[in-house]
């Protein structure tokens, strides 16, 4: 079976070196390309996945719960297309029951991994992990900040640049 490149990406990222903020950077990418503005897309339930990680890792509980919830209601009824990405449906499914559970009960973050079945596609991602210098399926390490809170320690200078321009542009129209 052959995989979307984006898709095998944010697996590489998912377990490679647990970087969510990017999982969710390359397949918003990829479902903005290939079902853009299918908010219950298996894509978006991915990305929620990733973004709801982000948040619990965070220790933004609320935020994690509202995305695995998302997350398990776009995918639970799903489970072709699951399949057909070569994970096992009722277990991520029970996984992000789990994660939802150790929210409610004030557990602190825990790494996960994808309940992946096809062994080519394990062969594939490990392989791209380790070329990125990463070690596959290694826990997050809780002390880099960096990846910790990647959004607001990236380097914007070039969205904030854009929203000048066009608020120059916008203003010379008016």
């Amino acid at each position: 079976m052959t995989y979307p490149d984006p898709y095998v990406e944010y697996l590489v990222y998912f377990h490679g070196n647990r970087d969510y903020f990017e999982c969710h950077e390359v397949l918003e990418e990829y479902w903005k390309e290939v079902d853009p503005g299918n908010r219950s897309s298996h894509w978006v339930g991915f990305i929620q996945i990733a973004v709801g990680l982000y948040h619990y890792r965070r220790d933004n509980v609320r935020g994690a719960k509202r995305m695995i919830t998302k997350a398990i209601t776009n995918l639970k009824e799903k489970q072709q297309h699951v399949m057909n990405l070569g994970l096992d449906h009722s277990s991520l499914i029970s996984i992000l029951e789990s994660i939802l559970d150790s929210i409610d009960r004030s557990l602190p973050y825990k790494s996960i991994d994808l309940p992946i079945t096809d062994p080519l596609l394990i062969k594939k991602a490990v392989a791209l992990s380790e070329a990125k210098g990463y070690e596959w399926c290694l826990p997050s390490d809780l002390s880099n900040m960096k990846l910790i809170h990647r959004h607001s320690m990236r380097d914007r200078s070039d969205v904030i640049t854009e929203r000048q321009n066009a608020l120059k542009k916008k203003k010379r129209l008016t």
